[in-house]
């Protein structure tokens, strides 16, 4: 039974002007500056909304998340939302379908609570690599995910580094992508890497790690890959100049890491000195953590949308470990804030 109850500070401080006098007592100011505004989260990431509300100088809100002894979950919203503007935090991770359903039973809660809009904050978004009927009679598993939350009842997305762009126009909603490049960025100009090739793994990520060489002011390479099996890829060979240069391999996700073992080895066969490498999810399913502790890369680098799995923590608290996490909460509250006040998302990125 896994119960998740947030309180807020509810105490009351009773002043009167005159003691004698039979007046009505004032009220304290209530620590949250705006009562229509609230961030609530399901159990998947509670570190993660707990540094966003810090951030943000507010409480998470009440809620409590309930699993009976078969699975099932039961979720109940303990204060009012009534014509609030109304934030859920919760990424779609391992086990995913039972934080998918989190999600949307709180949805679905806060709406049938009077929510006047609710925004679905998902720092990583399952099922986004199932975009297309690659296979014949096989599903497009995230506009499936995609319309199971508009029905729930969200009126917005608020998405950090989808796996492809294009799925923002599988919503029918409003999407907020958000990408972690800025919080990456600001780590490895702060390494100072010497002669900096930023490298794309696959043909599909050209974009992404071009901004980041723009932003680092690096040249750009790609990895030519050809994946043979789900989870499985073969590298095929390196386009661009990598000899005697710092390699970056810059990616939106990290799962079994076999893609990103390949891609160093492959990199440093073709002449690199060194490879480093960010994501912004932290997947690290099946032998990850073993694959990358086992590898050439001096360091991966990703961001905490992801709880790290008990083996990836252990890894990062070794010493020499070659795992870092950076925080992103202080990118997510930002956007929250703009969300809320209706100003402008993009600026953060510019």
């Amino acid at each position: 039974m896994a119960t998740l109850v947030t309180p807020t500070d509810k105490s009351e401080k009773v002043e009167k002007k005159n003691p004698a006098a039979d007046e009505r007592p004032e009220r304290k100011p209530r620590s949250r500056a705006d009562d229509k505004f609230k961030i609530f989260s399901g159990t998947a990431n509670e570190p993660l909304a707990d540094e966003v509300c810090h951030f943000l100088g507010m409480q998470r809100g009440q809620a409590q998340v309930i699993r009976f002894k078969d699975g099932e979950c039961y979720v109940q919203i303990q204060e009012n939302v009534r014509g609030a503007d109304v934030f859920v935090i919760q990424p779609t991770c391992r086990p995913v379908d039972e934080h998918l359903m989190e999600l949307l039973l709180m949805i679905d809660a806060l709406k049938r609570a009077s929510a006047r809009r609710i925004t679905a904050v998902i720092p990583y978004f399952g099922y986004a690599r199932q975009d297309r009927k690659d296979k014949p009679r096989s599903p497009i598993s995230s506009k499936l995910v995609a319309d199971l939350l508009t029905t729930a009842g969200a009126q917005r997305a608020l998405i950090v580094d989808l796996h492809t762009p294009q799925l923002q126009g599988f919503f029918n909603i409003p999407v907020d992508h958000l990408f972690a490049s800025p919080v990456l960025v600001d780590h490895f100009r702060k390494l100072a890497l010497p002669n900096l090739t930023v490298v794309s793994p696959d043909a599909g990520g050209v974009e992404r790690a071009r901004f980041f060489a723009k932003k680092v002011d690096a040249a750009l390479a790609i990895v030519d890959k050809r994946r043979v099996e789900m989870n499985v890829a073969e590298i095929m060979h390196v386009i661009g100049d990598v000899h005697g240069r710092t390699c970056l391999v810059i990616d939106d996700l990290i799962d079994t890491a076999g893609t990103l073992v390949k891609t160093a080895s492959a990199l440093l066969e073709n002449g690199a000195t060194s490879v480093y490498a960010c994501a912004s999810h932290a997947v690290l399913s099946g032998p990850a953590v073993e694959n990358v502790m086992n590898s050439v890369i001096k360091e991966v680098v990703v961001t905490n949308t992801i709880p790290l799995t008990p083996e990836a923590e252990a890894a990062r608290k070794e010493k020499g470990g070659k795992i870092s996490v950076l925080s992103i909460a202080g990118l997510i509250g930002r956007a929250i804030q703009a969300n809320h006040e209706e100003t402008s998302v993009s600026k953060l990125f510019m």
